[in-house]
Formats: C-alpha cells, sequence, structure tokens
C-alpha cells in the first residue's frame, strides 16, 4: 500500500494542526520527498501512523510525503532487502539488541546529535535502548511496562502489602501458599513467558549491563552470577509458587489462575490489563507493584519492549527524515498517538501526558523517574533470535525440571558458542 499524503488530513491530523501550527512556520524550509516504510498494519496503529504521515506533510508544504505501510510479520524479513536497495528516508522497527544487525551492517544511520539535543533529555529512559557503541541510532515512538499485576483484595485479606525487596516477596509468597493459592500464574506453552521472569532475576540479580552483555553474547551461560539467578528464581520454584502445568498453558490461558483467585500475581505485560478486567477484577481488586529489589546494589532495570524510527544510512532526504523524529518524538504528539483512542501505550517523552489510565499512570512513573538502571526490550528481543529460541526452551524446562540446571547451562553455553561466532 502506498500512500502520498498531499490529499484531506486523517482525523489525527485535523484535530493536531492547530497545536503544531508555530512547529510548522518555524520549519518550513523542508522539501522534495520524505519516504517512509512502516510496519504499523494493525488498525489502531495504521490509523496513528496515516495520521503521523498526513499531518508531517501539512506542516511542510514544500515536501511530499509518501508513507508505505507493510504487514508487521512479514517486515521481519523485508527489511534488510528494503535498507539495502533504494532505502527509504524512515523505517520502522525495534530497540536494543534488534536494531545490532542493521547497525553492523551500516544500514542504520547514526542519530547521536538529535540526542544531544535539549529537547531529547526528555527521552532519556530509552536512551540506552537505542545505544549502540555509544551512538544512537533512531528514536523511540511508544512503549510498555511490565510488572507485577496481582490481586489486591487477596492482599488486603492476607495482610499483606506491596513487596520492596525480594525477601519481602518470598515471605508474601509463602503467606500466600499458606492460604492454599499459588503466589503466581504463569502460561509457558509458547515459551516467551518464561523470559520475563529470567529478564527480571536476572537484572535484579547482576544489573542491566551484565544482562546485555549476556544478550550479546559476551557472557558465559556457566558463569556463576548467571548460575545465582537461577539460584534465586529457584527459591520460587522450590516453593512451589507457580501453578502447576504451567508448560500446557498460553499465557491467556494462565488468566483464569489469577481472575477466580486460585493464583494472586502475574508477571507480565500491561497488554494483560484488558483481559484481567473483562474477566471481573476491577480496580479495586486489580493492582501492580514494580518487580521487587533482589540486589541492592544494582539499579531497577525494567522490560519495556519500545518500538522505534530509524533513518536508513541510505536515505536521500535527511534533513527532513531527522525534522520527522523530532517530530514523533515531541511531548504534544507523543500524548496523542500514545492515548487511549490510539495506541494506548506509554509516551517515551517524560514531558507528555498519558491517560488517566491507572496503570498507564503507574507505568509511566515507573518507567520514567525509576527506571535508572536501562530500559530491557525482553528476552526475545535482546536475544538473537536463534539464541532467544534455545534460551526460553531451556528456561521452560528450569521452570519444570530445576534439577537439568547443569545440563540446561551447558546446552546454552554451547549454543552461545556456536551462534555468536
Amino acid at each position: 500500500m502506498h500512500s502520498i499524503f498531499k490529499a484531506p488530513l486523517a482525523a489525527l491530523a485535523v484535530a493536531s494542526l492547530g497545536a503544531s501550527a508555530a512547529f510548522a512556520g518555524s520549519h518550513s524550509s523542508l522539501s522534495g520527498e520524505l519516504r517512509i516504510i512502516s510496519d504499523m498494519s494493525n488498525p489502531a496503529p495504521r490509523a496513528v501512523m496515516e495520521g503521523l504521515a498526513a499531518e508531517f506533510d501539512e506542516m511542510h508544504p514544500n515536501l511530499t510525503v509518501e508513507l508505505e505501510i507493510v504487514d508487521r510479520e512479514a517486515w521481519k524479513t523485508q527489511i534488510r532487502n528494503a535498507l539495502s536497495a533504494n532505502p527509504p528516508d524512515v523505517v520502522n522497527w525495534y530497540a536494543a539488541n534488534r536494531m545490532l544487525p542493521y547497525v553492523n551492517a551500516g544500514l542504520f544511520m547514526d542519530v547521536s546529535e538529535l540526542w544531544n539535543e535539549s529537547e531529547f533529555e526528555a527521552l532519556a529512559s530509552t536512551k540506552g535502548a537505542m545505544t549502540i557503541d555509544g551512538k544512537q541510532w533512531g528514536v523511540p515512538y511508544t512503549y510498555y511496562q511490565w510488572g507485577v499485576y496481582y490481586r489486591k483484595d487477596i492482599f488486603e485479606e492476607l495482610g499483606l502489602t506491596e513487596p520492596s525487596t525480594w525477601d519481602e516477596e518470598v515471605a508474601n509468597c509463602q503467606a500466600i501458599l499458606d492460604s492454599g493459592r499459588k503466589c503466581y500464574t504463569i502460561g509457558t506453552k509458547f515459551l516467551w513467558t518464561a523470559g520475563g521472569w529470567f529478564d527480571y532475576v536476572n537484572s535484579r540479580t547482576n544489573g542491566y549491563d551484565f544482562h546485555i552483555a549476556l544478550a550479546r553474547g559476551e557472557i558465559e551461560w556457566t558463569d556463576p552470577r548467571v548460575r545465582q539467578t537461577f539460584d534465586n528464581w529457584r527459591q520460587l520454584i522450590d516453593m512451589g509458587a507457580f501453578i502447576d502445568d504451567h508448560q500446557t498453558f498460553s499465557w491467556q490461558e494462565a488468566l483464569p489462575f489469577i481472575v477466580e483467585g486460585e493464583a494472586t500475581a502475574y508477571l507480565m505485560g500491561n497488554f494483560a490489563v484488558a483481559a484481567m478486567r473483562d474477566g471481573g477484577l476491577d480496580d479495586t481488586k486489580l493492582d501492580f507493584y514494580q518487580f521487587p529489589v533482589i540486589n541492592p546494589d544494582v539499579d531497577f532495570a525494567e522490560d519495556a519492549p519500545t518500538d522505534t524510527f530509524h533513518i536508513a544510512s541510505g536515505a536521500t532526504n535527511v534533513e527532513a527524515a531527522k525534522e520527522f523524529l523530532r517530530f514523533v518524538t515531541s511531548p504534544d504528539v507523543q500524548t496523542r498517538i500514545n492515548g487511549g483512542d490510539a495506541l494506548g501505550q506509554l509516551p517515551v517523552n517524560a514531558g507528555a501526558s498519558v491517560s488517566d489510565d491507572k496503570f498507564i499512570q503507574q507505568g509511566f512513573d515507573m518507567l520514567s523517574n525509576n527506571a535508572g538502571g536501562g530500559i530491557m526490550q525482553f528476552f526475545d528481543r535482546d536475544f538473537p533470535a536463534e539464541m532467544a529460541s534455545v534460551g526460553m526452551e531451556g528456561l521452560q524446562e528450569f521452570m519444570v525440571f530445576p534439577d537439568n540446571l547443569d545440563d540446561i547451562l551447558a546446552r546454552l553455553e554451547d549454543a552461545r558458542q556456536r551462534i555468536y561466532q
């Protein structure tokens, strides 16, 4: 699908032109064509992307914006070719290690000069996720938090409070188990949910830099510090903290355990809130807390999968591309595109406003003010695809058969040596 925007504006653009008038007046010198390829193909994201392109086009009378929207899954296999032959100016992708192949191949442009501008200080919480070799290779436009969603009413019944330390987490779990419930629901049938637990226990044990170095293949899986992560995780497994037979459930199939009160918490992304609310958990019953401290010597790192814009190294209209990146990260635009009627996620600009949804508010505060350790992209984004696949198989196996740890770590180390050659 190709759309060249010199037509009536999309609804998002119409609603916002007034707010952008001053901006447009000061940047009217842009000209030529700005080519964008986007994978925002689902209905709500597509409407957002079309609106952004239309608005930016209207702001710059001498510029023509050409937008091509491709299927999100198809884009994962098409992006390299698109960046290599007749590349567009701007593309959508993902942060952190998912950028690495295209940075190493010289296909993404270094945009560090943008991050040196004072306006980009409001994006500080995401800078690490956009940084490779000390340089920034794109900008984020939306993310969402992970954390522990829990049954507030059951906590109140048992006299529990939100834990801030690992010892408190374990003590709460024991009280929950003593009440005849499981501490956590989880469905590991499709493996990736176990990756979330590893992300948190490892980053809380060893810190963000260690976690990312492991993801980049720089640390052996048999390293004693990795083993310490599994030892901490095993405390909960040995207690019987997780629901039985979780390897037979998808993440959605694990929801009834928390909805029906058979388990009291779910380490999950904010996208699960709608399903829990649909199941009858209103805000008097459902709440959220940040995964607690394990090692007080490391700062909070958070899983917050981040979607991004990048400038192709072969871009022909670099000036317009940079201006578009400034535009999509500005607080006003961030407020509008991440609202409940648009993406329904978190703005990356700390100066943006967020919807009045309780969990969006909590997530924005956590990621903007209490994620100094860094923003992780989630196991299957931070690790290369093949390592992620092998790794998550091992993580699920550990949760079911923790005595297999030595074999699991040896297998993952063999995979590391092969994959990162």
